[in-house]
C-alpha cells in the first residue's frame, strides 16, 4: 500500500515538474506590448501649459497614487540605473527573464533554513506590476502564481527590449507612501528631475525598492551596504544626510506647480488632462511678481489681496491671469479675477461714451461741478468728489480725466439710468441687470458690482474702436468675428481723454502712476469705504486691469486708485512695452479737431476733438440772469438727523438759493428767515418743514419740503 502511494506521489511531482518546465520554457503568447503599457500610463495630475508649451500650472486630481510623467530611460540618471540593477537583479542584462543561479540559491536557502534571498528578476517584478493578479497575498505567492509570473516574464523578455523592460519597471514601481514612478519619486523626494539624481540619492531610492515602507534607518543601512560592496565614493554619513532630507520631503509632499493656481483649480478636472492656455509664462511670472511686490508695499495700509489680468487687444488672448497674489492673504483660494466687487469710477468712460455717441455732449461741453441734491426712491442723494472739493464749471474732458463725480451724475441724468444700465450689460457686465430705480444715480459712480474679467473685456472694446469679442483663455477657444457696440467716434473721444495727462491734473496732479512713457489710456476707481481699488487701462497692443483690496471686504487705509492699484498697473504696462512701442490710434473719419476757447475762460484755449457736426470754436456759459432761481440747500425731500453727541449750537443747516438777489427772501414754515442773496445757517428743530423762496410781493418763486429727526 505504501509503495503504491509513493509511486502516486512521485508521479504527481514528476508531472508538476514537467508541466512547470514546459511552462517556463515556453514564452507567453498574450503579452501586452511596451507601447500599450506606456499608453495607458496616466499621471495623477492635470497640467496647464502656456501658449508656447511651458508648464504653468498643475493640480492633483487622483488621490489614490501620486504619479507625474512617464520618463524615458535616456532621461534617467545612470547612477540610479546602476543602483537599481545592482540591488534588484545583478544579471539583468544577461538572463532571459529567469536568473537560474539566483533561483537555485533561493531554493537551497529555503531547504537549509538559511536566510532567504529574493530570486525575482526585474522582469518578473515587472510582470506582476503589469498584471496585479500575479502578486501574492500577505503570505506570499503560491507555486502556481509563481509559475504564472515566470511564464509572463519569459513572454516579456521574448517581445520587449531590455531597455524597455527597465524603463517600464522604473516608471511603474511604487517608491514610498503614495509615490509611483521615478518622476514623482525623484522630484518629490530628491527635489530634482530623474536625470539629475546623484549617486547618494540613487542609492537611497534603490534601497527603498525591497520595502518602500521600511524605517529610515533600515533604508540607510541597505544603501550604505551597497555603496561599500561596490566601493562607491559617498560615505555612510553623506548617504544618511541625503536620506534624512528625502524622508523629510516625503512627510510634506507639495501640491503642484502654482504659477496659475486659480486656473488650475477651475480648468483641470481629469487626471492626465493637458490643457494649453493662451497665457504666456514670462508675462504671467512678471505680473505675479509685480503684484506680490506692490501688495507687500501696501501691507501697512491694510491691503492683503490683489488680482491682475493682461489681454492681447488684437486676439483677446489672456496673457496673464493673477487671481490672488497677496503673501498675507487670509482667503488665497478666492479668484480675484472673477470675484464681483464694486466698480467705483471705472464705469464713467462708458457713461460719457454713451452721451457722446448720442450727441448729448462733446468733449468741450461744460458741466457744473457743484453741490447737487437728487430726489431718489430712498431719499436724497448728495454725490461728492474724490477730494471733497467742487471745481465749478469744467469741460467733459476735465470731468472724465479727473474723475469728478457730480458732472458724471449730471451726465447720467441726461442719458438715463436705464439706458446706461443697458449699455453696461451689452458691454459684458453680466451682473448689472436691475432696473433704474434699483441702481439710481449712484450707477454713475460705480455702485454696481463687476469682476476684473468684465472690466478688462469692456476696456478692450474701447481699445479696439468699439468692437466687442470674447476674451480667450484656452488655445482652442474660437476666434469670434468682432461686432461694433460703441461707435468708433465715441471710443476715440473717450480714449483721447483717458490718455490726456493734462485732463487728470485737477484731481491727480502732474506726477502720478497713470503716466507712462508711451501712449496709454487709463482710469482708476475706488469703491465706497475704500473696499475696492481699481486701475484699468490699455495701450495700442494690451489691456491691463489691476484690483487691490481685501477678499473679506474690510476697508483699506489711505489708499486711492492712484496709490493702490495704479503703481502695479504702471509697472506691468512698462514691462510689457520694454521692447515694444505704443502709438496713439488713428482718428476715425467721423471726428474733427478744432481750436477752441472758453467764454468766460474757465479753461485754457486748446485744440479739441469733436464728432463731426458737433464742433464749436467758442464754448460760452449761460448768462447768470438766464439761470432759473431756485433753492439749492436743503434739497427737496431731504431728511436731516440731529446727532445727540454734538452740541446743539454746533449743528446748523445751510439755507442757500442760486440766482437770488436781495429782492428775494426765505420763509420757513410761513415765517420770514432772511434775505436770499447770501447763505443762511439755520439751527434745526425736529419736524416737517416747508422752505419757500419769495419775492417782495410774497409770491413763491421756489419751495422745498424737508424733515428733521
Amino acid at each position: 500500500m505504501t509503495s503504491r502511494r509513493t509511486r502516486i506521489v512521485i508521479s504527481v511531482v514528476t508531472s508538476v515538474v514537467m508541466a512547470s518546465a514546459w511552462l517556463v520554457s515556453r514564452p507567453a503568447d498574450d503579452v501586452v506590448t511596451f507601447t500599450a503599457v506606456r499608453a495607458r500610463w496616466q499621471p495623477s495630475e492635470g497640467y496647464l501649459l502656456d501658449r508656447h508649451g511651458a508648464l504653468i500650472g498643475s493640480a492633483r486630481l487622483d488621490y489614490r497614487v501620486r504619479r507625474f510623467d512617464w520618463i524615458a530611460l535616456d532621461d534617467i540618471s545612470p547612477a540610479l540605473l546602476d543602483a537599481v540593477v545592482d540591488g534588484e537583479d545583478q544579471r539583468f542584462w544577461d538572463h532571459h527573464g529567469i536568473d537560474w543561479r539566483a533561483a537555485l540559491g533561493a531554493l537551497r536557502d529555503n531547504m537549509t533554513g538559511a536566510k532567504r534571498r529574493g530570486a525575482s528578476t526585474i522582469t518578473m517584478q515587472l510582470a506582476a506590476l503589469i498584471d496585479p493578479s500575479l502578486n501574492g497575498d500577505r503570505h506570499g505567492r503560491g507555486w502556481l502564481q509563481k509559475l504564472a509570473q515566470v511564464h509572463a516574464a519569459r513572454g516579456i523578455e521574448a517581445r520587449w527590449r531590455k531597455t524597455e523592460i527597465l524603463e517600464a519597471y522604473l516608471n511603474l514601481l511604487g517608491y514610498r507612501s503614495e509615490l509611483e514612478g521615478i518622476d514623482a519619486a525623484a522630484r518629490l523626494l530628491a527635489g530634482r528631475m530623474p536625470s539629475g539624481l546623484s549617486v547618494p540619492e540613487s542609492l537611497v531610492l534603490a534601497a527603498l525598492l525591497p520595502a518602500p515602507g521600511a524605517a529610515p534607518e533600515r533604508v540607510v543601512a541597505r544603501a550604505c551596504a551597497r555603496a561599500q560592496a561596490k566601493n562607491l565614493s559617498p560615505g555612510c554619513e553623506n548617504i544618511a544626510a541625503v536620506a534624512t532630507a528625502m524622508f523629510a520631503r516625503a512627510a510634506r509632499l507639495p501640491g503642484g506647480t502654482n504659477l496659475a493656481p486659480e486656473l488650475s483649480h477651475a480648468l483641470l478636472t481629469q487626471p492626465g488632462q493637458l490643457l494649453t492656455t493662451t497665457l504666456d509664462a514670462n508675462i504671467q511670472t512678471m505680473a505675479r511678481d509685480v503684484m506680490t511686490r506692490h501688495l507687500n508695499a501696501l501691507a501697512l495700509h491694510n491691503v492683503r489681496d490683489g488680482a491682475a489680468l493682461v489681454v492681447d487687444n488684437a486676439t483677446g488672448d489672456v496673457l496673464a491671469y493673477v487671481g490672488s497674489a497677496g503673501a498675507t492673504s487670509r482667503a488665497r483660494y478666492v479668484d480675484g479675477v472673477r470675484a464681483q466687487r464694486q466698480a467705483g469710477s471705472t464705469l464713467k468712460p462708458f457713461l460719457y461714451g454713451l452721451a457722446l455717441e448720442r450727441r448729448y455732449i462733446t468733449n468741450a461741453s461744460l458741466l457744473d461741478d457743484s453741490a447737487i441734491n437728487l430726489d431718489t426712491a430712498t431719499g436724497i442723494y448728495l454725490p461728492q468728489n474724490y477730494d471733497r472739493d467742487f471745481k465749478g464749471l469744467v469741460s467733459v474732458r476735465t470731468a472724465l480725466g479727473s474723475s469728478l463725480n457730480v458732472p458724471a451724475v449730471r451726465t447720467l441724468m441726461l442719458v438715463g439710468v436705464d439706458a446706461f444700465r443697458d449699455r453696461l450689460h451689452a458691454l459684458g457686465y453680466a451682473g448689472i441687470t436691475g432696473d433704474g430705480e434699483f441702481y439710481g444715480y449712484s450707477l454713475a459712480l460705480g455702485s454696481a458690482e463687476v469682476s476684473l474679467w468684465e472690466q478688462v473685456a469692456a476696456y478692450r472694446i474701447l481699445a479696439r474702436g468699439g468692437l466687442v469679442s470674447p476674451l480667450r483663455l484656452l488655445a482652442d477657444d474660437l476666434l469670434h468675428t468682432p461686432a461694433p457696440i460703441i461707435s468708433r467716434e465715441a471710443s476715440f473721444l473717450v480714449g483721447d481723454i483717458l490718455s490726456d495727462r493734462a485732463a487728470r491734473v485737477a484731481t491727480f496732479g502732474l506726477d502720478n502712476n497713470l503716466n507712462t512713457g508711451f501712449w496709454s489710456a487709463v482710469k482708476t476707481g475706488t469703491s465706497k469705504d475704500l473696499r475696492d481699488n481699481w486701475c484699468i487701462g490699455y495701450s495700442a497692443d494690451f489691456t491691463v486691469g489691476v484690483w487691490v483690496g481685501n477678499f473679506e471686504g474690510d476697508s483699506m487705509r489711505d489708499v486711492s486708485g492712484v496709490t493702490g492699484a495704479a503703481p502695479a498697473w504702471h509697472d506691468i504696462m512698462v514691462e510689457l512695452h520694454a521692447q515694444r512701442a505704443s502709438v496713439p490710434p488713428e482718428p476715425p473719419t467721423g471726428v474733427v479737431s478744432v481750436a477752441i476757447v472758453f467764454t468766460p475762460p474757465v479753461e485754457t484755449p486748446r485744440r479739441e476733438w469733436f464728432t463731426a457736426g458737433t464742433e464749436l470754436a467758442r464754448i460760452a456759459t449761460i448768462p447768470e440772469q438766464v439761470v432759473r432761481t431756485h433753492i439749492t440747500s436743503p434739497g427737496n425731500g431731504l431728511i436731516i438727523a440731529i446727532d445727540p453727541d454734538i452740541p446743539a449750537n454746533r449743528q446748523r443747516v445751510p439755507i442757500l438759493a442760486r440766482g437770488a438777489t436781495g429782492q428775494l427772501g426765505f420763509r420757513l414754515d410761513g415765517e420770514p428767515l432772511g434775505a436770499a442773496d447770501k447763505q443762511l445757517m439755520w439751527s434745526p428743530r425736529t419736524g416737517a418743514h416747508r422752505l419757500a423762496l419769495v419775492d417782495a410781493s410774497g409770491a413763491v418763486v421756489d419751495q422745498v419740503l424737508f424733515t428733521v429727526r
